[in-house]
């Protein structure tokens, strides 16, 4: 019972340190709705708003339909220019691309002919570019099909191909990026915000006066897991709600109490991380330099930027000892495919197994710290 009150202790006096802390906590306030905003909306994988013209050499009724296909939000408002304007728009940037419909074009097609569009691309806006050209193919084949099947009456070809996306039907980009940016900042955070706690104190000296008082190593290294655990679920929980389902719009499919339980457990397996980075760092600057390589590992191999699929066979179990790794695989599927306990308890169990030992090994690593300070 002493041991826990000496966890709850302590646990405040972290959080008042925190609290007087202005410039870490305008990070973190910061970090959970401004970055998580811009993040998510500053990119996209999807064609929004590019700007397209069209040189109609052929003044056919297809040729209107194939212009008048082509509207916002993918799209600007076309634009009909002449064959001699193309070279000079495409330099000064007004337009992403330009669609050169041939003389004779619909009569060619009636014919059993095979004419040529001519689609110039600004490639310096290279997602854009490359994206928004599958687009244009799409739209251009799927309206010039319609039109010919209306004009001879045919029959539909026997294979219509259905496409349906399951989990982001409009492929929002903000909808995956939100989620992502939120993991990423709770890794980020909770290994800065333990590890600069543990520095802090040996800078400032109160480490000293903790080692006076009848206190043990695990009451120490708990109240800074517990109070900083604390603080990144008020913030994601506030981000989740306010950034993420309010003003990005973005679904919750899952349980939202079963998500939070999996945030705790790699809490604790972040918070023992933060730790260790702590102890064997001997200033903030050499702090932040491993908060750096570590972090950054973290993100790029959890699978949350780029799929764990596309990574080397060798890597791919490696990651396996990631907890992060398994943090990204139950939030996809509780947040997006609306997954139970039944489809997550693998990942929590090895979160859990591997937060512990960590732990473990940061405690050990802490308590020989206090022993050769003491």
């Amino acid at each position: 019972m002493k041991s826990l009150l000496n966890i709850l202790w302590l646990g405040l006096k972290e959080l008042r340190s925190l609290a007087s802390d202005a410039v870490m906590l305008v990070f973190v306030v910061y970090a959970f709705s401004a970055m998580i905003y811009i993040q998510a909306t500053g990119t996209s994988s999807e064609v929004n708003n590019a700007s397209i013209a069209f040189v109609d050499e052929d003044q056919s009724t297809l040729a209107k339909e194939l212009i008048n296909a082509f509207y916002p939000p993918r799209f600007q408002e076309p634009k009909l220019i002449s064959a001699d304007m193309v070279e000079t728009a495409m330099d000064e940037g007004r337009f992403m691309f330009v669609v050169t419909i041939p003389p004779r074009f619909e009569s060619d097609l009636s014919k059993g002919r095979h004419p040529d569009l001519q689609l110039s691309i600004d490639a310096t806006a290279m997602l854009q570019a490359s994206i928004g050209a599958g687009y244009i193919k799409n739209i251009v084949t799927d309206r010039v099909a319609s039109f010919f099947s209306r004009a001879s009456g045919a029959h539909p070809q026997p294979i219509n191909l259905v496409i349906r996306r399951l989990f982001n039907p409009n492929g929002v980009t903000a909808w995956f990026v939100s989620i992502v940016a939120i993991i990423n900042q709770i890794s980020l955070l909770t290994i800065v915000l333990t590890g600069a706690a543990v520095i802090r104190e040996r800078e400032h000296g109160t480490l000293e006066h903790l080692l006076v008082m009848p206190l043990t190593a695990f009451e120490i290294a708990m109240a800074k897991v517990w109070a900083n655990s604390l603080v990144i679920l008020c913030a994601t929980a506030a981000s989740l709600y306010f950034i993420v389902m309010m003003a990005l719009q973005v679904p919750f499919a899952g349980s939202i109490p079963l998500w939070f339980c999996g945030v705790i457990l790699y809490l604790f397996f972040a918070t023992a991380l933060g730790i260790f980075l702590g102890t064997i760092s001997r200033s903030m600057a050499q702090f932040a330099l491993l908060i750096i390589l570590v972090v950054v590992v973290l993100q790029l191999l959890s699978g949350g930027t780029t799929p764990v699929e596309s990574q080397p066979v060798w890597l791919q179990y490696m990651t396996i000892l990631l907890p992060s790794r398994h943090f990204v695989s139950f939030s996809q599927k509780i947040i997006y495919r609306g997954g139970d306990i039944s489809a997550v308890w693998p990942q929590f169990l090895m979160v859990a197994a591997i937060g512990l030992g960590f732990f473990v090994y940061s405690l050990s690593l802490f308590r020989k710290s206090i022993a050769v300070t003491k």
